[in-house]
């Protein structure tokens, strides 16, 4: 075990990463939303898995400006610059490379307007007191904004495809709930089957009245929100995406995983989703409100610990679940020293046994923690055949899909325009904290007139270059000469003023 252990440990001070998985060719997958194409207004052509460098589609590079992207030396920084690239909702978006740490920006970015369409019943639509926003053709449905990024580790494959079709996901979700988010009345507990007034809807599936000793258990139905209905279809089209990655990483060649974070605005608010070392925060009158928290080995230590102490085969024997302040030796067996297990936040003393050698389930603190001495996320997507160095232990298990996510709701404050989200990936948080990045986000803002609509790109650029730093002798540095970001920087700057009407 002790070799291994110690191979594993090299590797991550080395910086290194998984290898590329890859299978055998398949058919095309399929779309989310089926053959009729509801949910995407527009989309971009997917990237092919097998090419060296896919970017966005909304930066609409030129063969000349993808050369200059894929540049690690010299990092030049990526934007929609032009009215005819122009983001929804005059969002700012701005990009840059990694410094060598790998071959090609494992970033990705998705910014869409997308249309819910009702999904059709077998015996009719459900029809709702207020009824649903109507297009022409008959369409019946709502749009929403989405923007979402996407940190690719150990390849871009998982990050692609999950640019692509996440948007998708949410839409098929939120089919269901076309009628019930736009009638006021609570929810229903169960969909019917055919068309049904929703406020008259039965309390059983049979038919509508209540049996005598029902009523005590209706009575205490939990009251679902409109929120939580969002938040579960959201939470439902990660996980889906996810399983879509592992049905079809063999055939569309998708190495790695990735961090995901993706904000949806719906119905006047504001549902951020992370999974993932992404960060989102917002900016209303000079306060930082997050958005999002990172999920790290760190932050996560008593659910992957509990998972180990309720499934120890998961540790396949090397492992244990337990945390020490340092690495315990064989000499120490016998002596009382520092533990902590799934239950505690505190710490306490144990007689060392000789299980207690394993290698611990979380190492490292920090940026530098890592599960099992390999990953050091624990929420993203992907990652299905990533295992611990030279072992067959697999490390899905303890890694979740689901995002945690939070709402904010825009018709509860007056917005100016310079108040906003910012979203970005670890390249940015890494060397700038809240604070900093709120100042900058004023200072540039302050410089431009209120109605120019490309104040907010202004901003995401900024933001990128004084995270990146500038190429000296010893490297990128930022203006107080520490050591600049070296991982690919992806950001988005939204304006929570919006563009007017919504929909």
């Amino acid at each position: 075990m002790l070799p291994r252990v110690r191979a594993a440990v090299a590797q991550l001070v080395a910086g290194l990463g998984a290898e590329p998985r890859s299978g055998g060719a398949g058919e095309p997958p399929p779309e989310p939303c089926g053959p009729s194409e509801p949910c995407g207004r527009s989309r971009p052509e997917p990237c092919g898995r097998s090419e060296p460098c896919c970017r966005p589609a909304f930066l609409q590079l030129s063969p000349a400006e993808l050369r200059r992207a894929q540049d690690h030396a010299g990092r030049a920084v990526q934007s929609p610059r032009d009215r005819r690239r122009r983001l929804p909702w005059s969002t700012g978006y701005a990009e840059v490379i990694n410094a060598g740490k790998s071959q090609h920006n494992e970033d990705q970015a998705c910014c869409e307007v997308v249309f819910v369409e009702r999904r059709p019943s077998p015996r009719g639509r459900l029809l709702s007191k207020e009824g649903c926003g109507e297009l022409a053709g008959g369409r019946k449905g709502f749009y929403f904004h989405y923007w979402a990024l996407f940190d690719g580790h150990a390849g871009s494959g998982a990050a692609v495809m999950a640019s692509e079709r996440l948007h998708l996901h949410i839409c098929e979700q939120l089919r269901d709930l076309v009628d019930i988010l736009q009638d006021p009345s609570p929810p229903p507990i169960c969909l019917p089957h055919g068309p049904v007034e929703l406020s008259q809807m039965p309390l059983t599936e049979d038919d509508g009245e209540v049996p005598s000793d029902a009523v005590p258990r209706f009575h205490l139905e939990k009251a679902i929100s409109h929120e939580s209905l969002v938040i579960g279809a959201i939470e439902t089209a990660f996980k889906h995406m996810d399983d879509q990655i592992e049905q079809e990483r063999a055939s569309q060649h998708l190495a790695g995983g990735c961090c995901a974070l993706a904000a949806v605005y719906l119905m006047g608010k504001f549902y951020v989703a992370n999974a993932g070392d992404s960060r989102a925060i917002i900016i209303r009158n000079g306060e930082i409100i997050p958005m999002s928290r990172e999920f790290t080995p760190e932050t996560e230590r008593q659910r992957l610990q509990f998972l180990a102490f309720l499934r120890p085969e998961l540790l396949g024997k090397e492992f244990t679940h337990l945390e020490f302040p340092r690495r315990i030796q064989p000499k120490e067996l016998g002596r009382k020293i520092l533990y902590r297990d799934q239950d505690m936040n505190g710490w306490a003393y144990k007689k060392i046994e000789e299980d207690d050698l394993k290698f611990p389930l979380i190492y490292g603190e920090g940026k530098k923690a890592r599960v099992m001495a390999t990953i050091g996320v624990t929420r993203g997507l992907g990652d299905h055949d990533l295992k611990v160095f030279s072992s067959n232990i697999h490390i899905k298990p303890f890694l979740s899909c689901f995002p945690e996510v939070r709402v904010y709701d825009l018709t509860q404050y007056e917005h100016c325009p310079d108040d906003v989200l910012v979203l970005g990936t670890d390249g940015l948080w890494d060397v700038t904290n809240d604070k900093e990045v709120a100042g900058v986000v004023m200072e540039v803002l302050r410089s431009y007139e209120p109605n120019d609509p490309c104040r907010y790109t202004m901003v995401a650029q900024e933001l990128v270059v004084r995270s990146r730093g500038v190429l000296k002798e010893r490297g990128w540095r930022l203006a107080n000469d520490k050591l600049g970001s070296g991982d690919d920087i992806s950001v988005f700057v939204i304006p929570l003023g919006g563009p007017g009407n919504y929909t």
